[in-house]
Formats: structure tokens, C-alpha cells, sequence
């Protein structure tokens, strides 16, 4: 993946952005391709951007992101204040939080929500990331929905069978307040 990039020079560590609506959109969507870059690149900084998620499920995407990521790549979590489900009510102050991201070290790749996602949170944060992000290398995940509306993505990446179930495992392990979510199973993921 870093392949896609160009010319980052070797001595300098390679800096992802993980941004996703909420807690748990991340690791649905893009785990298995964390781990997949931890294997083959071995100088990473990785860091997590949720913009909405009351306190527990903060807690599960933190200890998520610490069971994903190497503590040698681990970056920053940083969370927003913002209520699921009314991004678009809050169009301005989203905008804003995404300027604020500016002052993060610039990252090299950037995962986000797919820009089709039906989901509206999920589409305004992708176009956040495109506004904020200008000239940075973006690669958009999915997060299957009841809506039918996985995309005709442009990028691949090759997932080994380990790295598909360790992101299962993490899925079930750390986030139990949707435990009880008919569509949160292994099966889905």
C-alpha cells in the first residue's frame, strides 16, 4: 500500500490516518489491511481519528486500536463530541474539527469511509477528508449496511487469511456494546 505513495524518503517513518464516523468503523473497515501493512512495513505511525462516540465506546475503539496496532506504530487517538446520526445538522462544526486535524504530523496514506456510503455520517466524513486532505494519498473503506451499498472500489489489497480472522477476533473481543446488534457477527465480518 505504501507502494502507492511514491517517494517517501526511507529514513523517515510513514505516517497513516485512520478516520472513520464512529467507533468501530476503522477496524470494520479497514483492520485487516493495518495489519497487512504492519507485516510488510516496518517503520509506521498509526493514528485514529473517530468523530462521534460516547465514553464506552471510546474505551472499546482505544483498546481496539492498541490491539491492532504495534506499540512501535502506535499513534494518537483522537476523538470528536459529535452526536451519531446528526452530522448533517452539524456540517460547520465537523468541518472545523477537520481543520483542527491539520496541526497532526501530515500523514502519507489516509483510510476513510468509501464516498457512495449511504450512511450520512459516513459520506460527510469522507468528503471532510477530501476537503481537509487536498493532496494526500486516500484510500476509502467499506462498511457493510442492510442499504446494499458497497461500491466499485479502485484498490485491492491483498488480505492473507490470518489477518482477515485476527480483525474478527478484535471485532468480537473489544467491542461488546454491539454484541447485540443482530448485524455484528463473524459472519458479516
Amino acid at each position: 500500500m505504501l507502494d502507492l505513495i511514491g517517494n517517501l524518503p526511507k529514513a523517515r517513518v510513514a505516517r497513516v490516518l485512520c478516520v472513520g464516523a464512529h467507533c468501530d468503523d476503522i477496524e470494520i473497515g479497514c483492520a485487516a489491511a493495518l495489519l497487512a501493512l504492519q507485516a510488510h512495513q516496518r517503520r509506521l505511525e498509526i493514528s485514529w481519528v473517530v468523530v462521534s462516540g460516547p465514553a464506552q465506546r471510546r474505551v472499546e475503539a482505544q483498546r481496539a486500536m492498541t490491539m491492532l496496532v504495534r506499540r512501535a506504530a502506535r499513534g494518537t487517538l483522537t476523538c470528536g463530541d459529535f452526536q451519531d446520526g446528526f452530522f448533517p445538522a452539524e456540517y460547520g462544526a465537523i468541518k472545523a474539527f477537520f481543520e483542527s486535524l491539520k496541526r497532526l504530523s501530515a500523514p502519507d496514506l489516509i483510510f476513510c469511509h468509501e464516498r457512495n456510503d449511504r450512511h450520512q455520517d459516513h459520506r460527510i466524513v469522507n468528503e471532510m477528508v477530501w476537503s481537509t486532505f487536498r493532496d494526500h494519498m486516500v484510500l476509502e473503506y467499506e462498511v457493510p449496511k442492510w442499504d446494499g451499498d458497497l461500491g466499485t472500489p479502485n484498490v485491492y489489497v491483498p488480505l492473507g487469511e490470518a489477518h482477515a480472522r485476527r480483525k474478527v477476533e478484535i471485532l468480537m473481543e473489544c467491542f461488546g456494546t454491539q454484541a447485540g446488534k443482530h448485524w455484528f457477527d463473524e459472519e458479516t465480518f
